[in-house]
């Protein structure tokens, strides 16, 4: 390109400055989406250098640092002079522009410097043709097509390259010809949304179809039979139709369609006469419906905004949508009580329900949308793909494979980034379900490794983009596909081997949701196992200690669990920025008890019915051993069963014995010091801090301030107002914050131990003797986050429109949750404080030694000479340095710290031996142990890549 002619190159590195290269706006995140890249960072991170058309003429976005232009003293300034003029001339010179190619992955038949087919796509489309060969041999000519192929390959091989490009549509036609005789296509009319290019109608990666404007499509549903194109439906008024699921029987269809007020709603179509029927689902004037399947049996499953959750990192401004079920008899169910959305359900082929579930409980919120599965009654719910993973960060328009037990295809795409579009995907659980374990390919990409990329804008510059996949074997699905930036959304036959047959596609016009108008198989039909009215579901855990979850926790250390549960925002506020401590949780946290377990590691316990529970294993003291950064949500009646914790769904486990806590009826939750409520700082800590602390942390003492005050606004960015007291205890614990690593924490990461507040009250702090309670309430307070606030009233008491916000939602979240789940329960209700019996601190003794003035001190002895420093290296550029101890004698403990530091004394080293100057890093240690993975660094902040 001529922007680098005249630059100092070193090892292939153009250096401009003394500095970073400073990056913004499309430059992170996997960038550019919309323009040329011309240069990386050294490291590949941002996209300093980046060049787009815009109409006749170009811009070029160069991020670098005006500090570096008046740098007299930057040595690599000439470089950073000769590139900005560089850059000015060629934009003055039309003539040399350079052709603006977008990257893409897209199987272009013909390439500018290598005119004609590539060996690629020869072998891509004579293994289609094999593949089906083997598959219908009595129904596919594919001795015809091989024939033909062959012949053809030949004379393109022989003919000399400039004249290859005329193979090209010769090649297009045979491929066309050949994979359009699939057996697999055997219907003759195809059902696509047809949509204003420019008008795509795709809400963002964070938000339900409300949160798009509900006219201006100019959509309708096309039918296309061969290569003619004819309307089915054209709604009323402009507005938007879409999800299309078709009926078994082909007959109707279920549409998502908003009436004239905007209000959304699930509509059906009888496909034969043209009339379109709202279904009554939840009729509320402040709830939308959208986004429904049907079931074997008829019913239908649908998300409604009927929870009135808000959106938490968007402070509530998207009103999450769960799953809800339409009965026979027109009576609508809760199936889900999740933070998030619930997007796209779609019906397995063993007849549950596969959906999309955001979840974000104290890590990071941009990756964490998994695929769950659950019955059509709401029971089962669990994990289908990408528990504790950031691969992919999105799985839209999840399908299953057909006769295929597991798999299933769907959009992989990223958080701030294009909208429901991203990369086709096929999945299998069967092999993995963490991050690209269970990948089975991705298309196109044959052969290649999908890497398990952190990255926020997983597809801000892929290509080509999809939708809308439907699987019509594990081998070929219809898919709406843009090739490249200047492409069209059109329809395409892909398959596995790389292979793109173009069916349809318009100038001006989106072709999306490719559904064959066709009669299928009804999944089996799974009889309903919840018993409505029930308020409660029960639990059977087999053994704590299966699992991954508490590796290296010895058995017998978990005696019971605590049970907490999670009162989601409302909509109009949200974590971000309405904080409900200081950095995290992200929800107000719900105490609800404790459950016993047995000696064997097991388990049975009551829960509340269709309640997010969230478990944590507790040692003797009461201290969590392991975090359950998420929840699991049982309905009324059902007998949840888990093998273990975090245990690998793939995995069998083995037991000799009945579990001991199979022999008995379930536990009932033993409370909390009282009922179930939000666990509040001021109501539940500030009350041991009266008790036992606030004698000498009070006003006028020479430390800080423990006294209760009211809450205070505290400088942020965000919407924060803490107590004094809360923001000076803050500082001495250790939890998960915000934005946590969400691959699976380490067993005690988070131990109440690890903070400094336990570590110097458990020594001995001036003779403070805190009782039971006033333990199990610090412990909780940490092993809960260290949550501030305990009701989202108080979260935005100073805001009055957020206030009244809350206060509505609270009234209406009740109102609909009791209307169709059956249950009445306040999440706002405030209880009153605990209050504690002071206890005196016991006066301390004072050591002998102290006592007297004089203290032990023992005989230093060091080697005479001296310490030097020995480097051992590792590998290129990784070096380990020790230093020698030499034999003698040092003093152990101390008699003048805490009680157990205690007595000193003299210890003996009779050998030498070599110790590091510094900690091991994960470089040296990756020397050793090239899989080590000490995972993600926690702290304040929002993450979106692997960078951060």
């Amino acid at each position: 390109h001529p922007a680098f002619a005249g630059l100092k190159e070193e090892g292939g590195l153009v250096w401009l400055g003394r500095g970073g290269c400073r990056a913004v706006a499309d430059f992170y995140w996997g960038g550019p989406g919309e323009g040329m890249l011309l240069a990386n960072t050294p490291r590949g991170v941002e996209r300093p250098l980046v060049e787009y058309g815009l109409g006749k003429g170009r811009i070029i976005v160069f991020g670098g640092r005006w500090p570096d232009y008046a740098d007299q003293e930057n040595p690599h300034r000439d470089n950073l002079l000769r590139l900005t003029k560089n850059l000015l001339a060629y934009l003055a010179a039309p003539d040399t522009w350079m052709p603006v190619r977008i990257r893409t992955k897209f199987p272009a038949l013909a390439h500018p410097e290598t005119p004609g087919v590539s060996e690629v796509q020869w072998r891509g489309l004579r293994d289609a043709i094999e593949d089906l060969a083997v598959a219908y041999p009595e129904r596919y000519r594919a001795g015809e097509h091989l024939a033909r192929l062959e012949a053809l390959q030949k004379e393109h091989d022989a003919a000399p390259a400039d004249e290859r490009s005329a193979f090209v549509p010769r090649f297009a036609a045979l491929q066309r010809e050949a994979l359009l005789a699939n057996p697999l296509l055997d219907f003759d009319r195809l059902l696509m949304i047809r949509r204003r290019a420019d008008r795509l109608g795709l809400p963002l990666n964070y938000h339900g179809n409300d949160d798009i404007e509900p006219t201006g499509y100019e959509n309708t549903l096309v039918c296309l039979s061969g290569d003619s194109l004819t309307t089915v439906f054209q709604p009323e008024g402009d507005v938007f139709i879409g999800d299309l699921d078709l009926h078994y029987d082909a007959e109707k269809a279920l549409l998502s369609v908003p009436d004239a007020s905007g209000r959304w709603g699930v509509c059906e179509l009888d496909l034969t006469t043209g009339a379109l029927a709202r279904l009554p689902l939840i009729d509320e004037p402040d709830v939308h419906n959208y986004d429904a399947c049907y079931l074997p049996d008829g019913r239908i499953v649908f998300t409604s905004t009927a929870p009135f959750i808000g959106v938490p990192c968007l402070g509530g401004r998207s009103k999450v949508a769960n799953l809800y079920l339409l009965d026979h008899d027109g009576a609508v169910r809760r199936l889900t009580n999740d933070q998030d959305h619930n997007w796209c359900p779609a019906v397995m082929n063993d007849g549950r329900i596969l959906y999309q579930r955001w979840e974000y409980a104290d890590i990071a919120h941009a990756f964490t949308r998994l695929l769950f599965s659950a019955n059509p009654d709401g029971g089962g719910q669990m994990e289908y793909y990408g528990s504790n993973s950031f691969w992919p960060t999105a799985l839209f328009y999840a399908r299953p494979v057909p006769g295929h037990p597991t798999m299933v295809a769907a959009v992989a795409g990223g958080h701030h980034d294009a909208p429901r579009q991203g990369e086709l995907v096929l999945l299998d659980p069967a092999l993995g379900r963490h991050e690209t374990s269970g990948v089975v390919q991705r298309i196109p990409g044959r052969g290649e490794r999908v890497e398990p990329v952190i990255l926020d804008g997983l597809v801000s510059a892929t290509w080509p983009r999809f939708l809308h996949p439907y699987p019509l074997s594990d081998k070929y699905f219809l898919v709406s596909c843009k090739p490249e930036n200047t492409g069209l959304w059109g329809v395409y036959l892909v398959d596995v081997f790389d292979n793109f047959v173009l069916l349809h596609e318009e100038p001006g016009w989106a072709m999306m949701e490719p559904t064959p108008w066709r009669k299928t198989p009804r999944p089996p039909v799974i009889p309903d196992r919840a018993i409505p009215g029930r308020a409660e579901a029960s639990v059977m855990l087999t053994d704590i200690y299966h699992g991954p979850g508490l590796a290296g926790v010895p058995r017998g250390s978990v005696k019971s669990l605590r049970l907490t549960g999670y009162d989601f925002t409302f909509h109009g506020m949200g974590c971000e920025p309405d904080r409900v401590g200081l950095d995290g949780p992200w929800d107000v946290k719900r105490i609800i008890g404790t459950v016993p377990v047995e000696a064997d590691g097991s388990a049975h316990f009551t829960i509340p019915a269709l309640t997010p529970v969230s478990i944590q294993p507790l040692d003797a003291e009461g201290k969590a051993l392991a975090l359950m950064r998420s929840w699991m949500t049982a309905v009324p009646g059902e007998t949840l069963s888990c093998v273990g914790c975090h245990e690998k769904q793939n995995n069998t486990a083995r037991f000799d014995a009945q579990p001991m806590a199979f022999r008995r009826a379930p536990s009932p939750v033993t409370p909390w010091h009282g009922p179930a409520r939000g666990f509040s700082f001021e109501r539940e800590v500030q009350p041991v801090l009266d008790a036992h602390c606030v004698e000498c942390h009070g006003p006028g003492k020479d430390t800080f301030d423990l006294t209760a005050r009211p809450a205070e606004r505290v400088p942020s960015a965000f919407q924060m107002h803490f107590s004094p007291a809360y923001m000076e205890l803050r500082r001495w614990v250790h939890t998960p914050t915000l934005e946590s690593d969400a691959h699976l924490l380490p067993a005690r990461a988070f131990h109440a131990d690890t903070s400094r507040l336990i570590q110097i009250l458990r020594d001995g702090h001036y003779g403070v003797q805190l009782d039971g309670e006033a333990w199990d309430r610090l412990i909780t307070w940490i092993d809960l986050n260290a949550p501030f606030h305990g009701t989202w009233r108080e979260v935005v008491a100073s805001d009055p429109v957020k206030l009244a916000a809350a206060l509505h939602g609270a009234e209406r979240r009740r109102t609909l949750h009791h209307a169709h789940a059956g249950m009445d329960e306040d999440p706002e209700a405030v209880y009153p404080p605990a209050v504690l019996e002071k206890r005196p601190a016991v006066e301390m003794p004072v050591p002998a030694e102290l006592a007297t003035g004089g203290a032990v001190m023992a005989p230093m002895v060091t080697s005479s000479s001296g310490q030097s420093i020995e480097r051992v290296d590792l590998a290129e550029g990784v070096f380990l340095e020790l230093v020698r101890i030499a034999p003698g004698e040092f003093v152990m403990g101390s008699d003048h710290g805490y009680p157990n530091e205690a007595p000193a004394r003299s210890e003996r080293i009779a050998e030498p031996f070599m110790m590091g100057i510094m900690e091991v890093t994960n470089a040296q240690y990756r020397c050793f142990e090239p899989t080590h993975d000490s995972g993600l660094v926690t702290g304040e902040g929002y993450q979106f890549g692997d960078d951060e």
